[in-house]
């Protein structure tokens, strides 16, 4: 059997991913929101972002896009949605089976794979093994105006070696999906802008209803997701479900559309 590929210089391949990723930096330069978090919170809310005509980077300090939605719970990988999320399966084109009244199930790799997929499709861009390093905030507007961002193996190296500087990347808003870890707010409530109460004990009925309900912009320029909203404003967590998250993400992008049309200058 002869030759299957084309021979191809090592410098090619290289030169080609140098260029498309140098590309998509510059891009970033441009962005109109910046998601932190690749979750099903983050995902979502960078698709509708996307197709509403913005332009959104997600930033995911994992190399892996998805958070704990390749899994369910205890490591068993079946996702679970409750109604009305499964409507946003059928955006995306997830299969998935009626388990309960009112409860939905699909594997976790097809639920994850295809929220990527579709965010990637719309048009979303990303930056992996990247961590947020700090917020942009205007002092005088009292706002957030962007994003410090770094490369994540910087925080594996001994402290001798870690003076990599980070980069500033300027934006319109910044979206905090990034789970219980609330990232971002917690930038802010170390500098005493916001209060961050921690998450409550588990109570699913009422915690996916008051993770939507509540999700929205929590400091000028910034907004929060998925459980991140949990952590802000205590509410109770929700476990192994996941139709807040993805309910959550697409509140998120609605009320980022309405403040940016707000703020935008009459014609």
């Amino acid at each position: 059997m002869g030759p299957i590929f084309p021979n191809m210089p090592e410098n090619r391949i290289s030169r080609a991913i140098i260029r498309r990723f140098a590309a998509d930096m510059e891009q970033a330069l441009c962005a109109d929101v910046f998601i932190i978090g690749a979750g099903p919170a983050g995902l979502t809310a960078g698709r509708k972002l996307t197709e509403a005509g913005k332009r959104v980077f997600i930033i995911e300090r994992n190399n892996y896009l998805g958070g704990g939605y390749w899994l369910g719970g205890y490591f068993m990988n079946t996702i679970t949605v409750r109604v009305p999320a499964q409507r946003i399966f059928d955006e995306i084109g997830v299969e998935y089976e009626q388990v309960d009244d009112g409860l939905y199930a699909t594997p976790g790799p097809l639920a994850c794979a295809s929220t990527i997929a579709a965010a990637a499709r719309a048009g979303v861009k990303f930056l992996q093994l990247t961590h947020l390093d700090d917020l942009i905030v205007d002092a005088e507007e009292g706002r957030v105006k962007g994003v410090v961002i770094n490369w994540s193996p910087v925080k594996g190296l001994p402290k001798a070696i870690t003076c990599v500087d980070p980069i500033a990347i300027e934006c319109d808003a910044v979206i905090d999906a990034t789970g219980h870890d609330a990232v971002a707010v917690s930038k802010l409530a170390k500098r005493r802008l916001m209060e961050v109460k921690g998450m409550g004990a588990m109570h699913v009925s009422a915690s996916e209803d008051a993770v939507v309900k509540h999700t929205g912009e929590v400091y000028p320029g910034l907004f929060a997701a998925g459980m991140a909203v949990a952590e802000v404003h205590g509410l109770p967590r929700m476990g192994p479900t996941f139709g807040g998250m993805l309910l959550s993400g697409e509140r998120v992008a609605e009320l980022v559309l309405e403040k940016q049309a707000a703020l935008a200058p009459a014609e």
